[in-house]
């Protein structure tokens, strides 16, 4: 049995992810658990997991030829994206794609 948590779907039912635009992702660390590092001074200071987070997010156009970083954020419990494809993919993988592999840094320690 699917012991997932239930979760509210966050997709418009009428919009096709297929076409180009702007991806706003943003993953939370499970229970708010601040992983990623600290806020000291008004700045975030990024622990090894905020690192690994940051380096792969900036790395995401050298495997993705048809998307560009807009912004991202990490902060001490979440982070978060603005990904823009602006050609369009022709399939609805990509946002979907980078929720499901990004989201395994929220299981960094």
């Amino acid at each position: 049995m699917d012991k997932s948590p239930k979760r509210k779907q966050n997709r418009l039912k009428e919009y096709d992810y297929r076409m180009p635009g702007y991806y706003f992702v943003t993953i939370c660390a499970h229970n708010r658990i601040e992983k990623f590092g600290t806020i000291s001074n008004d700045k975030m200071i990024l622990n090894e997991s905020g690192e690994i987070i940051k380096k792969t997010w900036l790395e995401i156009p050298a495997h993705f030829n048809n998307i560009d970083l807009d912004q991202y954020i990490i902060m001490p419990n979440l982070h978060g994206i603005i990904i823009n494809n602006p050609v369009g993919n022709g399939h609805a993988r990509t946002p979907l794609f980078f929720y499901r592999h990004a989201s395994n840094f929220s299981n960094c320690s």
